[in-house]
Parts: structure tokens; C-alpha cells; sequence
């Protein structure tokens, strides 16, 4: 039986990118941006403070993936998700200092926004939407005394942001 040199090499292609890919998403370093799961948000004390704990999270298997700078604000986007980032005193004043945030993927982040605060006021905790915290960006913020040091954020998904500038690893 005969088969044509381009079907062997085409199913060995098709194969390694089917193993890569494999390999990709059980080591959680899914090459896409799908799906967006939200984010967890850690706030640095400094820009050193950030340099120094993205590279100690690196040392334990957390490795940084990009870079998304925006008005001020320094951020390190890890492989699972996590954000490492440094924002000026003006943005931190505006969440009330918290130094975390758990980020949430919405189609329309100011009415969600306006609806968690509603239900955490229905619940008998204080809430407030903050807008202007990166006005250039779809994200609305909920301060609330539900959470001690943290956050709310509601975002669109990450299709909707800048592009973020990838991390080469180390020797590349």
C-alpha cells in the first residue's frame, strides 16, 4: 500500500502539536487566552518589592508570562493567572489601600459592580464602586468591609486590553 510522503509528514505534525498542546494545558501554561478565568491580584510595596517576588515565585515553579503596564501601575501576569503588580499611592488611596483583589470576567463591569455592591448593602456591609481607578481600561472596582484588604474587581475578558508584552525566559 502506498501513502504519500506529505500524509506521513502532515500526521506527524498533527500528532506533536497534538502532544505539545497536551503537554501545554496539563502543566496549566494554556497558550491562549481562553478562558479567562478572572485573576487573583497581589499588590508590591515597591517596584523592587514586585521584582523581588515575581523572581522568588519564579524560583518555586510560578513563572512570570507578561508584562501589562498601564498608567502607572506595573504588572507581572504569572502562567496561572496571578498578578503581581505595584500601583502609584494615588490608584491604592482610591481602593482604600487594599493590597489584593479578586478579579471577575463580565460582559458589562459597571453594572456588575453596581450589582455586588448592591448585594453586599442588602447583606448589611458597606460598598462603593470605584470607576477612575485606570480609566482607560474596562475594570470597575467594589471597596467593601466585607473583605479585609481586598477587593473586588470586575473586568472584561483579556481580549479587551492592551496587549500584554511577553516574558522571555531566561537565555533565550
Amino acid at each position: 500500500m502506498f501513502v504519500p510522503k506529505w500524509l506521513v509528514v502532515l500526521a506527524c505534525l498533527l500528532f506533536v502539536t497534538l502532544a505539545a498542546w497536551t503537554y501545554l494545558l496539563a502543566t496549566s501554561r494554556n497558550p491562549l487566552p481562553f478562558p479567562d478565568r478572572g485573576s487573583r491580584i497581589f499588590t508590591a510595596s515597591s517596584p523592587e518589592a514586585k521584582a523581588a517576588i515575581v523572581e522568588l515565585l519564579g524560583r518555586h515553579g510560578v513563572k512570570e508570562r507578561f508584562h501589562a503596564d498601564t498608567s502607572g501601575i506595573l504588572r507581572s501576569i504569572m502562567w496561572d493567572g496571578t498578578i503581581i503588580n505595584h500601583a502609584p499611592p494615588d490608584a491604592l488611596q482610591k481602593l482604600d489601600h487594599a493590597a489584593a483583589s479578586i478579579g471577575l470576567v463580565v460582559d458589562d463591569p459597571v453594572a456588575s459592580a453596581n450589582d455586588a455592591a448592591e448585594f453586599l448593602r442588602a447583606r448589611g456591609f458597606e460598598a462603593r464602586v470605584v470607576l477612575d481607578v485606570e480609566p482607560d481600561l474596562p475594570i470597575a472596582f467594589v471597596v467593601t468591609n466585607a473583605m479585609s484588604g481586598t477587593v473586588l474587581n470586575f473586568r472584561k475578558h483579556l481580549i479587551h486590553f492592551p496587549k500584554p508584552v511577553p516574558v522571555r525566559a531566561q537565555g533565550e
